[in-house]
């Protein structure tokens, strides 16, 4: 079934074809033979566009589709010649005589080959959006599907370390547990939507490292700073927290004490830079906690929300995990 842009587009198109060929600049008006002979050759290719390519050029059978042109071509060289032109032309030598098949192809072809790429253009235009709808349906799903990992992975870490403190009767863990709460709150609630305001994640992130420092308590020192943070701009919620998850996870598990982390976000411009910096105590372990699930699911969203936008750098050096991320965000 054609649809009503499709059909004012091949109105339009004829139109134009129409008065392309058919005007005459000596008379300055439209040659009515000529017309009359688009209008045919259009006709004849209303049968290419929209029966023979989709049924055999576009499902890739060249072959029946070249000899199926071909027929039709010849059909209407026929018909041309045995029919139209003795009636429209009795008794002349136009009416009377065959001018060729070279002749006859240089008449037809133009006009066909005009129309039917113009048909084949739409179409191709009208499968790459069906594509790119397609693309866009399937990135939502994946970027749902990570973020969804986001707060079980958030929940395992923690309610692992809120165990230990209930454990120990620890008087901490009442705030351990308001400050989780506020945090899920966030994830469950405050960023179901693609982006964010700045501002906003940037609280969260204080809120969450406050969380993380009740753990730490006086086992080492934590360092959070933002500078220049601009209002208006917007980012994708849940990119940073993973990385600073993981410093302090990586730091907790490798050493008891001397823990050093130190976490910077600043904007230049339109540009955002992260920097976290933690020191570790070498362990077997560490290399499930730096690659685990958090850090390839943040690794996968940064490609799929910031093609060509982002440069992340992870790095281990002197005991040392360093993560720089740079992202090129815009305005809410």
């Amino acid at each position: 079934m054609i649809s009503r842009k499709e059909l004012l587009f091949q109105i339009v198109l004829h139109i134009i074809v129409l008065l392309f060929f058919s005007f005459d600049k000596n008379r300055e008006a439209i040659n009515v033979d000529r017309a009359i002979f688009l209008l045919y050759y259009s006709v004849a290719t209303v049968v290419i566009t929209y029966f023979l390519m989709p049924r055999y050029l576009y499902k890739k059978k060249y072959w029946q589709f070249f000899v199926a042109f071909f027929a039709v071509v010849t059909t209407v060289i026929a018909i041309e010649e045995l029919v139209l032109e003795p009636l429209m032309f009795p008794n002349t030598r136009r009416g009377n005589g065959f001018p060729g098949v070279y002749a006859s192809l240089l008449g037809i072809l133009p006009v066909m080959t005009i129309l039917s790429g113009c048909k084949f253009g739409w179409d191709a235009l009208q499968k790459q959006a069906e594509i790119d709808e397609l693309q866009s349906t399937i990135q939502e799903s994946e970027l749902q599907f990570l973020r969804s990992q986001i707060n079980p992975h958030f929940l395992f870490n923690n309610l692992n370390n809120l165990y230990s403190y209930a454990l120990q009767n620890s008087p901490k863990t009442p705030e351990i547990i308001l400050e989780m709460s506020g945090v899920l709150r966030y994830m469950l609630y405050e960023s179901k939507e693609q982006f964010v305001p700045l501002k906003k994640e940037i609280e969260q992130l204080d809120n969450f490292i406050r969380l993380y420092k009740l753990q730490i308590e006086n086992r080492g020192d934590v360092n959070f700073e933002t500078v220049n943070i601009k209002p208006g701009y917007k980012i994708a919620p849940l990119i940073l927290i993973v990385f600073i998850e993981n410093a302090f996870k990586h730091s907790q598990s490798g050493q008891s004490s001397n823990i050093e982390i130190d976490i910077s976000v600043k904007m230049t411009d339109s540009v955002l830079e992260f920097n976290c910096k933690n020191n570790f105590e070498a362990v077997p372990s560490l290399d499930t906690i730096a690659k685990g699930i958090g850090l390839r699911n943040v690794q996968k969203r940064l490609e799929l929300l910031y093609p060509n936008k982002h440069k992340l750098e992870i790095s281990e050096e002197n005991n040392s995990y360093i993560v720089y991320l740079r992202l090129e965000l815009e305005k809410a």
